[in-house]
């Protein structure tokens, strides 16, 4: 079967035909949707649409050597339709609501951490203590400041806070 014609005269005869319009014009159809950048389901929804279409409406085709610029019409009438919906369509994935409040994995790894830390703090001398609590919730205080707080020589500050994080450190490691 070469035409077109002969094609559509072998489908409404039941012999044979859609398998040869399919294999001649799928790689056609196929490109409709993907050229107006279709997901992969959206382009598959599409193609199948147009088959269907084409299913319903073969007894009426009237040009059957027309039939690549029909199916293409349909295929992009299906595909601007597509966008259309898309385009009005809200997402809703009711399996995985978004939520800004962290998972229980995340809660329990951050309560952990958080205890080995407060633990480890808790071991380390009074002065390693205040100077560390200082660091953490009054970062934008000067060397100065702090010496002045804490009763020491402002040269010291830098060198005896390395020390006492250091030795967190090690004691938090230790804790795991």
């Amino acid at each position: 079967m070469d035409s077109n014609t002969e094609v559509l005269v072998g489908w409404r005869s039941g012999s044979c035909g859609w398998d040869v319009l399919v294999e001649r014009y799928s790689r056609l159809v196929w490109s409709v949707p993907r050229s107006f950048r279709l997901s992969h389901a959206d382009a598959a929804d599409v193609y199948q649409c147009t088959w269907l279409s084409l299913a319903e409406h073969l007894s009426r085709i009237r040009q059957p050597e027309a039939l690549g610029v029909w199916l293409v019409r349909t295929a992009t009438r299906q595909s601007i339709a597509v966008l259309r919906t898309r385009g009005r369509e809200v997402s809703y994935d009711l399996w995985e609501p978004e939520s800004t409040l962290p998972t229980p994995d995340e809660v329990a790894v951050t309560t952990d951490r958080q205890r080995r830390l407060w633990s480890a703090l808790m071991t380390l001398n009074e002065r390693c203590q205040r100077l560390l609590r200082i660091a953490a919730h009054s970062p934008e205080l000067s060397y100065a400041q702090v010496a002045d707080a804490l009763g020491m020589k402002v040269g010291n500050v830098g060198s005896t806070r390395s020390r006492c994080l250091a030795e967190l450190r090690r004691k938090v490691e230790a804790l795991r």
